[in-house]
């Protein structure tokens, strides 16, 4: 009975492929988490030759594994924004270099079929550094990520991915209680910088690897 579903998807993601390339971004569609992980380490890492390589929270990006890899490679220096043993201030800095790496790896909140990219952040590192700051990007999108249009995926983003997300973190905001968006003013709130990415520039600067599996929130 999965034969179908991965047949529907695969036309979703073809779709959104060639939105997405037409505006500009470089685009795999893959099969899935361990797929996209060999496209970034066998294809992106010898383009863009990076030597500093940074991360922006994302659940797709776990379960590719890429953070392990990427810190197994001796030639890379890694700025680590995952690592939250570390002091808030110390997270907060390495997170201001990270818009200074040659390569940053993130997911997106959403992508429209017409190959925009939908995002929401609570300081603005992961969003921002997506258009403006590295000198390359991977951006990895699980099927579940494909929206209609911006609206859509702004909708879906505060009506689920956020609270999820705060219930994940286990923030104290009213949407963990609700299960939808309040528009609070806590200062646990997670929403705070709204990013649309209608175009890639300059072109071919951000690479989006669209992976055919239900990957993060």
């Amino acid at each position: 009975m999965l034969a179908p579903v991965q047949a529907y998807f695969e036309k979703r993601l073809a779709d959104t492929a060639k939105a997405l390339s037409d505006n500009h971004f470089l685009v795999h569609v893959v099969a899935d988490a361990e797929e996209a992980a060999q496209v970034v380490i066998g294809e992106v890492l010898p383009a863009a030759a990076p030597k500093v390589v940074s991360y922006g929270g994302s659940m797709t990006l776990a379960a590719t594994g890429l953070p392990a890899l990427l810190a197994a490679r001796p030639e890379l220096s890694i700025i680590n924004t995952m690592d939250h043993a570390i002091p808030a201030e110390e997270m907060y800095e390495r997170r201001r270099q990270a818009l200074l790496a040659d390569l940053f790896v993130t997911g997106s909140n959403a992508v429209t079929q017409d190959g925009k990219l939908v995002n929401l952040d609570m300081i603005g590192n992961r969003a921002c550094a997506i258009n403006f700051g590295p000198r390359h990007v991977v951006v990895l999108l699980g099927r579940n990520k494909i929206v209609p249009d911006v609206a859509t995926g702004m909708a879906r983003v505060k009506n689920y991915a956020a609270p999820v997300n705060a219930m994940r973190l286990s923030k104290n905001t009213p949407c963990v209680a609700t299960s939808h968006c309040q528009d609070c003013g806590s200062p646990q709130r997670i929403c705070n910088v709204w990013t649309i990415t209608e175009k890639c520039f300059p072109r071919g600067r951000v690479t989006v690897v669209l992976i055919n599996q239900d990957l993060g929130f």
